[in-house]
Parts: structure tokens; C-alpha cells; sequence
């Protein structure tokens, strides 16, 4: 493979990204950003012999088990990695020996990682070790591992040890109780049980070898069940160790260990499984790659940061979603935010439908949870929470251990005032809808999410007497350096957008299906009143917006609050909330991410008030320069780029847009190590989409008003809109302006829709 350029270490080509350097200081981060999986297990990028302190981890979708403060996290399942080389009896490791050459390259256009590593043993062996590993795109309970052994002037006897282990831990937390294990004729297989959710997986392997003559033993080390291959090998000559592993849980089986050794034995080998995961992923790519020619970092990188998107959705279960480190990490312990529905997504709705009505879908599930969550609060409806898990109950942690072990807990509030996600959860729905026109969903599952979300709001608004007017108090908006305010606007207007399509929608099922509507009205009590109630909310909520200047007030007061110059602060490494404490931001006008603009951009995508040309122009000065962009919060920058890109500052957008691009890759934040940011990953999509390419949904089909980066000579990519795919092919020309001037602008190929 051809290596085009590098950064921070990393060679890379348009498909492909290459460390070229081990660096054990970078283990972490890096352990995140070499994570494969299948979009129903995740595996970090750990290294198949181990590391001291690592943090190797294999996630699976839904498996989430109790945990002290946080209530569930996702469990870290057992190991199926391990794959030991023994070379003359000294086992192989980066941590000892010597290293003489090492590569290791993610393969983004088929998810497979290798490792190369040529390493002298400490008795003075040379050999050359490959490493390959993936999660089948084909067959999402299949996982393959395989390592290719050649001594290099040298003979030397060769021992390779595949186990399955039972012992991960949570960073410190073992969730697993160990129920049994065993060998079969070719294999062997591990049985465990989470300890508290009662989750039961079922995990088999066996080994194949080609290249020499070998004998297998087995060994059954409690909870560390291990295939044990030892052959001669001589120099140059190259000897093949495949380990096959196939994982079903009771969330899907009843019996899982049965499952596992029963599809172990259909398996036909790594050429046969790699050929079908090949394939699916070519079909994956055919709709949602994004081809930029000009800019090979933006390239790899967007590519990149897609592959971590594709491997986190479910394709085959409806009853989870994408956590905001997806199934690359411990950060959020596997929980679900807004990330999924404002930020990630779009990128499902308009490339891989499917994937995103079973993301939606599992809203619908968990909407017992929201219901609960609304009853303790003393409110009607449906509220979800902030931080859900499997069943949709709260599970955002109600306080947070400070790092100064003498100041006090801090109380986390999130949980009871971020409340604008449940018309987060109602725009996905919506824009889902509009997108692929899926009546059965909207019927059986949307309008349901909007209606009860619906009667939420009815129940939290108070009505002001003295200026007449509806309000929502006590609230923490999009921008979380400020916590308990009154009227945000975010939180405000998304509410009145909110209720404006409960309105629709409740019309809607009652012209097309009126049985249903019957159903929900008796099961939700929605009355004609209630619909009134709404209509009356959406006239009278206030928004503090002046007319006269086009500026949006974050909330009530805000611009009362000590204002603040990001530049004084210069340089800094960290958050501003980080220098000036939690009071200190809450007290001045600085914002974690952007709010009014974040909701400048939802309103864009239907050209709805407050969205206009001058409201943005006018309220990107005032906010922009008061955004902690750097430090603050991930999912800022790409919010930034779109709307930048709006304002025709090209630089500006195309900074930011590299700045989320490459959160994870350069670990911008210095925290990749927790996993990869999810919301910041399909906040790129939708710069490149919406910001570069400049896509609107405004009428029967998409169109572009692209404005390409200085460099981008072509853009390239796919929409699937109303049942039918749109390929938009965007490229810069140069014309003549006055006096000579070369003005570059962008021109569009003939819209190509297809069934």
C-alpha cells in the first residue's frame, strides 16, 4: 500500500490508516482508534498477546449489567482476542525484546486490521509476526483472528496459544460469573452470565494451521479456556494460525453456547468468511462513502470517522442504539445521549435507512423508561432521559467524584434540566419520516414518541400571569456552562417546533388511520382539548428574540451576565468551566458549545424561524467568539463548519470541520482514550453533506448549493430521499471576474436519481 502523507505518527492513503511507530504512550488512544467491529460487537484496538495496562475491550450491543453510582454500564465481554507466540519457549510482546520493524494499518474499505512486527527474542530469534482481525460484516456472530509466523535466518520451534478470556474487566469491574466451559474435537467454548442483569453469552473457537506440521492441545484454566498449536518452523518458511470465534447472547438465543458451537462448526475457513465481509462492506460503502479529491487528510479522515459509524449501527436489532463512545470504549459507560438523534443520525436516514429506523425504533421501546421518568418528576407523558441504557429509565449519575479529594461531590443536573432531548428524540422522527416516507413506522412507532413527548411539555410549561406568556424554567439548554436557567431559547423554540408537528401528526393518523388514532387516544388520553392546549402553547411560548437587532438571548438574562474575551485566556490546554470553576462559567458569557447557533442550524434544514441569513450573520458574532470551540465541547466544531460555511467563511469552516475530523485521530482533547466521539463523527458527515456540499431538503428532491474548501477539486457522494438514490458530483471551476479576478465557485454534475 502506497502511503500518501502523515500526522502525529500516522501514514495514511485513502483507504487506509498506518501507525508506523509504536508508541506505548499513545496505547490508549490508540486502542480506540484501531477499533473494529460489525454494528453488534465493537473490539478496541488492543494487541492480540497483551499489554501491560491496557485497556482491551469487546462491547457488545445491549449486554449491560449493574454497577455501582452509575447504575448500568455496557460489560465488557469476554476476550477473544488472546493469541500468543512462544518462540523457542519466550513469549512474544512489544514489552519485550526487540523491536525491528512494526506497522499496523486499518483497512477502512473492508474493516480489517494487520499488524506486522519483526522482533528479536531475548535469546536472540528473529521472526517476523503478521497479525489480521475482523468482525464479519456478513455474519455479525462471527469474529477472525490469524497470525502468520516466519523465522527469519533462523529455525526455531513455534508455539501459538488461542484462549478465550473470561476475566475482562470494567477497568477494574468484572461483570462475568462463569457458569462453564469446555472442549469439542476441534474447539473449545466458554459459558458466562452477567452478574446482576442475568445476561447469558455463549463464546466458542478453534484454530486451524497451514504451513507445517503441528500438534493441538487444549487447556481448561478456569475461565481462560486455550488451544495450544506447536510446530517447527524454519527460516523463510511461513506457517498460518487461524482462529475462528463465533458469540451469541440470550438477548437474541435461548441457549447461546449451543448457538456458538453450532455455528462454529458451519464455518468454512478465513478465505470464505473474508470474501462475504468483503462484499458487504463493499455494498456499505456504495451508498454511504463520501469521495473528496484534492485533500487526502479530509479524505482518509472522513472516511475514517464513517467507518466508526458504520460499525457502531445495528442492522439487526431495533431494542439498542449507538452510545455516545459507541461500542469503542468505557466513556459514558455505554450510554445514549442526544448525540445519536440531533448528531449521528442523519448520516443513517440518507445513507443506510434501515440502520436508522432501528435506531429510532429503540426510542419506541424505551418509552416505558421516559414514562417512569415522568412520573417521578410529578409529570404527564413521556420524558426521556438524558443518559438512557436498555430500558429507557435514567441513568445519568445523580453526582460526580471531584478530583480535588477535599472539595465536595458534584451534583450532576443534567438528569432532571437538560430536558430538550425529548424534542431531540421528535425532530429525529420527524426528519426520518420526511426522508424515507415510512407511514408504517410513523404509525406504529413515531407518532406515539411525538405524542407522549407531546404531553410532556404540556404538563412541564408554567404560564406566566404577569406577562402572559408560557415559559419553561429551570432548564439547562445546549450549552452546559450554564445550568438552571429560564427560557433558553434552544430548549424554547424546540419545544414550540416540537408541538407544531405533534399537531400535524395527530391530525395526520386520524385522516390515514383512524383505528390507530383511536388506540393511541384512548391509551395516551389525547382529547381535542389537549390539541388545543398544544396550539395554545405553541402562540404563546416565549422565545427572547429582538426583532429590532435579530439577536436570540440564550436565556432569560444572559446578556446581563459579566461578559468574556476568549483571547485573554491565551494559550490554554483546557476548558474554560476547567480555569474558572463551575460557578465562575455559569456567572460569565461563555458557552461549552453553541445554543442559539445549534438552533439556528436544526431550523435551517426547513428554513423555519429564527433561521434567515441576517439572524445567522448577526448572532455568529455575537456567539461565535464567546463558544469555547477548542475545549469545550466535541460536538461543537462541526456545527460551526455548517454554519460557517453558510457565511461564506470558507477558512474558518474548513478549520473547524478538520478540528472534529480529527478529534479522535489526533486526540485533539487529549481524552480519545474513552472512545470515539460519536456525536463529533456524524457531525462530519453532516459538514461535508450540509456545509460543503451545501444539501437542502426544501422540495421533491435534494439540492446542492456547494461551496468547496480551497483545494477540494471534487466531491462526491450519495442520498437516499423519498425511495430513491441521488448522486450529487460536486466541482470547482475558475471564471473571470471584474478586472481579472479569478472568483471560484462550484458546478454541479446532472442529479442522478436512481430506485
Amino acid at each position: 500500500m502506497d502511503v500518501m502523507g502523515g500526522f502525529q505518527g500516522f501514514g495514511y492513503g485513502e483507504w487506509m490508516l498506518v501507525e508506523e511507530l509504536f508508541d506505548a504512550a499513545r496505547l490508549h488512544s490508540l486502542e480506540t482508534v484501531f477499533t473494529i467491529g460489525n454494528g453488534y460487537v465493537g473490539t478496541r484496538g488492543g494487541f492480540e498477546e497483551g499489554f501491560p495496562r491496557g485497556w482491551s475491550a469487546t462491547l457488545i450491543h445491549g449486554v449491560y449489567d449493574d454497577v455501582p453510582v452509575v447504575y448500568t454500564e455496557l460489560a465488557n465481554c469476554p476476550d477473544w482476542l488472546p493469541l500468543l507466540v512462544v518462540v523457542d519457549g519466550e513469549r512474544f510482546g512489544l514489552d519485550k525484546g526487540e523491536v525491528l520493524s512494526y506497522r499496523r494499518q486499518l483497512d477502512l474499505r473492508c474493516g480489517v486490521l494487520s499488524r506486522y512486527v519483526r522482533w528479536r527474542s531475548p535469546g536472540g530469534k528473529t521472526i517476523d509476526i503478521l497479525f489480521e482481525r475482523f468482525a464479519s460484516l456478513a455474519d455479525r456472530q462471527v469474529l477472525c483472528v490469524r497470525c502468520q509466523v516466519t523465522p527469519v535466518g533462523c529455525d526455531a520451534g513455534i508455539e501459538v496459544q488461542g484462549s478465550i478470556n473470561g476475566y475482562s474487566e470494567n477497568l477494574g469491574f468484572n461483570h462475568w460469573e462463569l457458569l462453564n466451559q469446555g472442549k469439542t474435537d476441534k474447539g473449545i467454548w466458554l459459558q458466562v452470565r452477567t452478574r446482576s442483569s442475568r445476561i447469558e453469552l455463549g463464546m466458542a473457537c478453534e484454530m486451524r494451521v497451514s504451513g507445517a506440521e503441528f500438534s493441538l492441545e487444549t487447556s481448561m484454566v478456569p475461565g481462560y479456556p486455550t488451544l495450544s498449536a506447536q510446530f517447527p518452523a524454519v527460516s523463510g518458511q511461513t506457517v498460518t494460525v487461524e482462529k475462528l470465534v463465533t458469540v451469541f447472547t440470550s438477548r437474541h438465543v435461548e441457549n447461546p453456547v449451543n448457538e456458538a458451537r453450532g455455528k462454529l462448526g458451519e464455518l468454512l475457513g478465513w478465505s470464505v468468511i473474508l470474501e462475504t465481509h468483503e462484499k458487504a462492506w463493499n455494498d456499505v460503502w456504495e451508498k454511504s462513502d463520501i469521495a473528496i479529491e484534492g485533500d487526502i487528510k479530509a479524505q482518509v479522515a472522513v472516511r475514517y470517522n464513517l467507518f466508526q459509524l458504520l460499525i457502531a449501527g445495528s442492522r439487526y436489532d431495533d431494542r439498542v442504539s449507538i452510545p455516545a463512545k459507541t461500542l469503542s470504549g468505557f466513556g459514558y459507560r455505554g450510554h445514549v445521549f442526544w448525540d445519536t438523534e440531533i448528531f449521528i443520525l442523519p448520516f443513517f436516514i440518507y445513507t443506510q435507512p434501515a440502520i436508522a429506523r432501528n435506531l429510532l425504533t429503540y426510542r419506541y421501546h424505551t418509552l416505558p423508561g421516559a414514562r417512569r421518568k415522568a412520573l417521578h418528576y410529578g409529570y404527564k407523558g413521556a420524558m426521556y432521559a438524558w443518559e438512557s441504557a436498555d430500558t429507557g429509565d435514567e441513568v445519568t449519575p445523580r453526582w460526580a467524584m471531584p478530583n480535588d479529594p477535599y472539595a465536595e461531590d458534584i451534583r450532576i443536573w443534567c438528569r432532571d434540566r437538560e430536558i430538550h432531548i425529548s424534542a431531540d428524540i421528535a425532530y429525529g422522527s420527524w426528519y426520518y419520516w420526511q426522508a424515507t416516507k415510512d407511514d408504517e413506522w410513523m404509525r406504529d412507532c413515531g407518532a406515539e414518541i411525538i405524542l407522549d413527548t407531546a404531553i410532556f411539555w404540556m404538563s412541564r410549561v408554567e404560564w406566566n400571569t404577569q406577562q402572559e406568556r408560557y415559559e419553561l424554567r429551570e432548564v439547562i439548554g445546549a450549552d452546559e456552562y450554564h445550568e438552571q436557567v429560564s427560557n433558553n431559547a434552544f430548549t424554547n423554540r424546540m419545544v414550540q417546533w416540537h408541538l407544531q408537528r405533534a399537531i400535524f401528526v395527530y391530525e395526520w393518523l386520524g385522516q390515514e388511520f383512524p383505528e390507530k388514532a383511536a388506540e393511541l387516544a384512548q391509551k395516551l388520553q389525547l382529547t381535542p382539548e389537549r390539541r388545543t392546549r398544544w396550539q395554545d402553547i405553541v402562540q404563546n411560548i416565549w422565545i427572547p428574540y429582538d426583532a429590532s437587532t435579530k439577536l436570540i438571548e440564550q436565556y432569560e438574562g444572559f446578556f446581563q451576565l459579566e461578559d468574556i474575551n476568549l483571547t485573554d485566556y491565551e494559550p490554554r490546554t483546557k476548558s474554560m468551566q476547567a480555569i474558572l470553576g463551575i460557578a465562575g462559567a455559569n456567572q460569565r458569557q461563555v458557552l461549552k458549545q453553541p445554543d442559539v447557533l445549534m438552533l439556528l442550524y436544526l431550523m435551517r434544514q426547513s428554513q423555519e424561524f429564527p433561521y434567515d441569513a441576517d439572524t445567522l450573520q448577526k448572532n455568529w458574532d455575537y456567539y461565535a467568539p464567546r463558544t469555547d470551540i477548542t475545549y469545550g465541547s466535541s460536538l461543537g466544531p462541526a456545527i460551526h463548519a455548517i454554519l460557517a460555511s453558510d457565511l461564506g467563511k470558507t477558512a474558518e469552516a474548513y478549520e473547524r470541520f478538520m478540528q472534529a475530523a480529527m478529534v479522535d485521530l489526533e486526540d485533539v482533547r487529549g481524552n480519545a482514550a474513552d472512545g470515539i466521539h460519536g456525536a463529533s463523527a456524524g457531525g462530519i458527515w453532516q459538514a461535508v453533506v450540509f456545509g460543503f456540499g451545501g444539501i437542502q431538503f426544501l422540495g421533491d428532491e435534494p439540492i446542492a448549493n456547494p461551496h468547496l474548501p480551497p483545494g477540494w477539486t471534487r466531491l462526491k457522494f450519495k442520498l437516499h430521499w423519498r425511495g430513491k438514490w441521488h448522486e450529487f458530483d460536486l466541482h470547482p471551476f475558475v471564471e473571470d471576474g471584474e478586472d481579472g479576478e479569478e472568483i471560484t465557485s462550484t458546478s454541479l454534475s446532472p442529479l442522478s436519481p436512481s430506485s
